[in-house]
């Protein structure tokens, strides 16, 4: 079965000025996706959409087979990233003329995630026959026992409650951060109502250690560090 990948990023960033072009051990960090999607042998092209020139210029140097620019209505701060993976995708098609049944999007500012977190997705998706997967780590902290939320009147309370109530964390649901690395869709139901959570979506778990989201300084130095780590450099 033929499938279809796709990478967003846009060219502004202001938590981190430039972090998709940023050298990260040697290359920009949106190679880092292009390199994990080439690497599961799993798609028939990999699709990088961009409002900037300059990153599209990047990803196709760093293997990327199509070059998607994004409307400027869909790069603004505000801007939702569903609009823009629709759009990926459907020009993906458009110019590999291909039909597939799935497609997997891959977040930039992820590079942390392996080919096999992937391939792993993909077979979730496949055995459960579910409509998409999404990819998250175990929560640090739970809604049923120490999450808490601030009311409008300043007070603060569990964010989830049960019923008898919980009293230790190990007697709670098993609760995941979404950690936005993977997502794997059916073209179908995606392009007639693009979604992140279906009835039967399902989640593809992730160890914290390939988790983290480049969305700080302070996210990229740690980011370094267990690339360096896991690459014995």
């Amino acid at each position: 079965m033929s499938l279809l990948c796709t990478i967003c990023a846009r060219g502004g960033s202001k938590g981190v000025v430039g972090k998709n072009a940023r050298d990260l051990l040697g290359k920009p960090v949106l190679a880092w996706s292009i390199e994990q999607a080439r690497e599961t042998g799993l798609f028939h092209a990999i699709a990088f959409s961009s409002d900037s020139d300059a990153l599209l210029e990047a990803a196709l140097r760093a293997g990327a087979d199509i070059a998607v620019k994004r409307p400027d209505e869909m790069a603004t701060d505000t801007a939702p990233k569903l609009p823009a993976i629709r759009h990926c995708l459907e020009q993906a098609v458009v110019q590999t003329g291909m039909t597939p049944e799935i497609f997997v999007d891959l977040d930039v500012t992820s590079p942390l995630r392996l080919a096999s977190d992937i391939r792993g997705a993909v077979d979730l998706l496949r055995e459960s026959g579910a409509g998409n997967v999404i990819t998250g780590a175990l929560a640090r902290r739970s809604p049923y026992f120490n999450l808490v939320e601030q009311r409008s009147d300043g007070s603060v309370g569990l964010s989830k409650s049960a019923d008898p109530p919980i009293t230790r964390r190990q007697d709670a649901p098993r609760c995941f951060d979404m950690n936005a690395s993977i997502y794997v869709w059916r073209v179908a139901p995606f392009l007639d109502q693009p979604a992140v959570f279906y009835p039967d979506t399902r989640l593809f778990e992730m160890p914290e250690e390939r988790s983290i989201d480049i969305d700080s300084d302070i996210d990229f130095t740690l980011v370094e560090l267990l690339l360096r780590e896991r690459l014995k450099i």
